[in-house]
């Protein structure tokens, strides 16, 4: 099963994720601050990182992984300013939870943030998100999709934190991946309607 780091410095909110993912059998790291979260990082298959903490920033954090490792990021938070979910989103994190949240939410988007790692596309420096949006315009090859149904697609709910400035972000970055990798086709805009993949000719 998969290693998991909480990085968070509310001892008790930490222990009882801790208590909650090992009940459904994920290993778990835990850390109160982003020195010891650098220290743990590597042995994890996927980071939760609050986003404010005693000695730093979790999103800065992230940056710093991201130079290093496409580990799957999720920014656990109460810090639901819609421009502050855009910059994490910006510097490398896959996806971005606000508290109070769910547990069944938490563990849903987990799971979803983990399938990346089994996932085979054509690109392999995809973030979670971006695998799961090309996923989804490729099963839909020859059609428009809505900005609606890829929304629903990649959270499987339409959360309040979702809006179409995240959305937008992805369908960006994952538009420059692949014009960058040239042979794994590409996005078509149709205004009022949604998006196409269109395979490399």
């Amino acid at each position: 099963m998969a290693r998991i780091l909480i990085l968070d410095d509310d001892a008790l909110l930490n222990k009882n994720i801790a208590l909650a993912l090992t009940n459904v059998g994920y290993e778990v790291i835990c850390a109160a601050t982003i020195r010891e979260a650098e220290q743990l990082y590597a042995r994890a298959d996927l980071l939760l990182l609050d986003v404010m903490l005693p000695d730093g920033s979790g999103v800065e954090l992230c940056r710093l992984i991201r130079s290093c490792s496409d580990v799957p990021v999720i920014f656990l938070t109460s810090c639901d300013d819609e421009a502050d979910i855009v910059y994490g989103l910006e510097q490398g994190g896959d996806d971005y939870i606000t508290k109070p949240f769910r547990l069944a939410e938490l563990l849903s988007r987990i799971k979803a943030n983990l399938r990346r790692r089994t996932v085979v596309l054509p690109l392999s420096d995809l973030t979670a998100a971006e695998q799961k949006l090309l996923e989804y315009l490729m099963m839909n090859k020859g059609r428009f999709v809505s900005r609606e149904q890829l929304l629903g697609y990649l959270w499987d709910s339409r959360g309040e934190f979702v809006n179409d400035n995240t959305l937008s972000v992805h369908i960006s970055r994952l538009r420059e991946k692949l014009e960058q990798a040239g042979d794994a086709g590409r996005i078509v805009t149709k205004r009022g309607v949604g998006y196409q993949w269109i395979p490399q000719i």
